[in-house]
């Protein structure tokens, strides 16, 4: 019924307030936004390491109480009247102080509850505060919990500011590590954002900003990259220069010496070797013929020692007969 006044009241409220201005109402879930918090985080976690705890005490002493109550089953027939009773009673004041364990624990007004509240009142302060600030700058007329227990049967997902809330959250915690100077830079920045979320001609003109920052930055890459380029080329044709140069003086030597052989071999022609320079052969050519040309001196060294060889030997063979034959003219006579 309360829920029902209040939400009448509040639609009156909206209809009056429509006459001078549009309502504006948004809604958070705080549920959501604890979840998102660190410090909640490792606080719920320290909170179920207790209650896991607090709930293998309560089965020690179940199991303490089971096994009681299967003793006197078995030993009833063994016990006095006086012993049985005595036995109920114990069992008795150990269930007894097992539910009350429990409800210390684990009731409504219990450890885990009164734990939970003392851990998690400073963050919900902490999230209230920073709503309050952010109805009062966004002129919110209405903020409601979606996790609470005003129901709401539909919510635009326009209208949740969670994750603003948590952002700001965050920003809160990281100010207290922050010196003055970065502090000073995360709130301009933070203004900045404010003002690009509630101003959408400033929001598309800082669009256009990006975009041609963007572009002019993008030029001045691809500039970059063909000076680079233009360097690359201007070196690499320093580079193909110089193995010309190189190899016209290499190829020149080699001309020359072909020539003097020819001459002296009367096997080169002095108009081929002329043609072979007008052609301007490659220097992979030059090296080629000069090495060609090289095992060709060489094989005719070789034959020509080996003719010496050949003829050495014949004459030495014929001075041999010869000295043989006077031998044996000698002995004749």
């Amino acid at each position: 019924m309360k829920k029902l006044i209040f939400i009448l009241a509040l639609l009156t409220f909206s209809t009056q307030a429509q006459t001078a201005r549009g309502v504006k109402i948004g809604y958070i879930d705080m549920e959501y936004i604890l979840e998102k918090v660190p410090d909640y985080a490792e606080a719920i976690n320290q909170l179920e390491q207790k209650a896991q705890k607090w709930k293998q005490e309560i089965e020690v002493k179940k199991t303490e109480i089971t096994k009681l109550k299967d003793g006197l089953k078995t030993e009833r027939v063994l016990l006095t009247k006086e012993l049985i009773e005595e036995r109920e009673e114990e069992i008795a004041y150990l269930e007894k102080e097992l539910l009350e364990y429990q409800e210390k624990r684990f009731g409504p007004k219990g450890d885990l509850i009164i734990q939970k509240t003392v851990l998690i009142k400073p963050i919900q302060d902490q999230i209230f505060t920073i709503v309050q600030d952010v109805a009062e700058q966004r002129k919110y007329d209405f903020i409601f919990d979606k996790s609470s227990d005003l129901t709401m049967l539909f919510a635009a997902q326009k209208y949740d500011i969670s994750d603003f809330v948590v952002k700001k959250l965050t920003a809160s915690q990281k100010r207290e590590e922050m010196s003055k100077k970065q502090l000073k830079a995360l709130e301009a920045k933070e203004a900045l954002e404010e003002g690009l979320e509630e101003n959408p001609a400033f929001t598309e003109r800082q669009r256009l900003l990006d975009e041609k920052k963007a572009a002019r930055e993008k030029l001045i890459e691809e500039r970059k990259l063909a000076t680079e380029q233009k360097k690359a080329d201007a070196a690499e044709k320093r580079k193909k220069l110089l193995e010309e140069r190189d190899a016209k003086k290499n190829g020149t030597v080699i001309e020359k010496e072909v020539i003097a052989d020819s001459t002296n071999t009367k096997e080169v022609n002095n108009k081929e070797v002329l043609e072979g320079v007008d052609k301007k052969p490659t220097p992979a050519e030059i090296r080629q013929k000069a090495i060609d040309e090289r095992n060709r001196k060489l094989e005719e060294r070789k034959k020509a020692i080996e003719e010496k060889k050949k003829k050495l030997a014949e004459e030495k063979e014929a001075a041999k007969k010869a000295k043989e034959q006077k031998t044996e003219i000698e002995n004749k006579n």
